[in-house]
C-alpha cells in the first residue's frame, strides 16, 4: 500500500474543517461582542461579558481576541467593508446620473443600517475610544466615503440635478446625518419596513436637493 503524501501547505479537509470552525467561532465573538457594547456602552462593557455572551471561559476567549479594543476595531472595520462594499455597487451601476446614484446609495445606506443597527450605534458611540492610530484610519476611511458622496453631489450640481447654489460640503453632511441619525429611534419592532424608510429618506433628500431651474445647469 502506497502512503499518501500531503504537500507542506496544502488544504487538507481537516485543516479546512478547523479553518471553518474558527471562522464561525470568530463570527460569533465579534456578534456578541457588538450586543454587549450595545447594551452596555464600550466603555463599561468587559471582556467578562462578552465571554458570557459567547458562553465561554474568559481565558478561552483570547485565544480569538488579544483585547477588548481588538473587538471595537473589527466591529468598525467591518462597518467600513461593508459602505464600501455598497458604494462600490453604486458606483459600478451602468446608465444612471449622480443623482440617481446619490439616490440608490441611500437606499442601500438606509437598508444596510437597519440591518446592522447594533454595529452602527456603537461605530458612532464609540470609536472615540480606539487608540490614536486606529482612529485615525477609521477616520480616514470614512472620509474616502464622504468624498465619493462629495464628488457625485458636485457632478449633480453640474447636471443641473441639485441646486448648484447649494453648498456641496454641507449637503454631503447633510446626507450622511439623515442616513445615520436613524441609529438613534428606528427600532424594527416599530412596524416601519426598511423599504419604507428609504424610500422616505430619498424622497425627503431629493425634495432637498432639488433645483429650482427646473433641471438646467446653470
Amino acid at each position: 500500500m502506497t502512503a499518501t503524501r500531503t504537500t507542506k501547505g496544502a488544504s487538507t479537509p481537516a485543516r479546512d474543517g478547523a479553518s471553518a470552525k474558527r471562522h464561525r467561532r470568530d463570527r460569533e465573538v465579534l456578534a456578541a461582542a457588538t450586543t454587549v457594547f450595545y447594551r452596555r456602552g464600550y466603555a463599561d462593557a468587559t471582556v467578562q461579558d462578552v465571554a458570557d455572551a459567547v458562553g465561554m471561559l474568559k481565558g478561552s476567549l483570547y485565544y480569538y481576541i488579544k483585547s477588548k479594543e481588538e473587538l471595537l476595531y473589527r466591529l468598525a472595520t467591518e462597518v467600513h467593508d461593508g459602505v464600501d462594499a455598497l458604494m462600490s455597487e453604486v458606483m459600478a451601476l451602468e446608465g444612471l446620473s449622480s443623482l440617481e446614484r446619490i439616490q440608490d446609495f441611500i437606499r442601500r445606506q438606509v437598508t444596510y443600517n437597519v440591518e446592522n443597527l447594533e454595529a452602527i450605534a456603537v461605530y458612532h458611540h464609540d470609536t472615540h475610544h480606539l487608540s490614536k492610530p486606529l482612529r485615525k484610519e477609521i477616520v480616514e476611511r470614512f472620509r474616502r466615503h464622504e468624498q465619493v458622496l462629495l464628488s457625485l453631489i458636485e457632478q449633480a450640481q453640474r447636471d443641473g440635478d441639485v441646486d448648484p447654489g447649494l453648498n456641496a460640503r454641507i449637503v454631503s453632511q447633510s446626507i450622511f446625518a439623515n442616513v445615520i441619525w436613524m441609529y438613534r429611534w428606528y427600532r424594527p419592532a416599530a412596524g416601519v419596513s426598511a423599504a419604507t424608510l428609504s424610500d422616505t429618506c430619498v424622497a425627503f433628500i431629493t425634495n432637498g436637493l432639488a433645483n429650482p431651474a427646473g433641471g438646467e445647469a446653470s
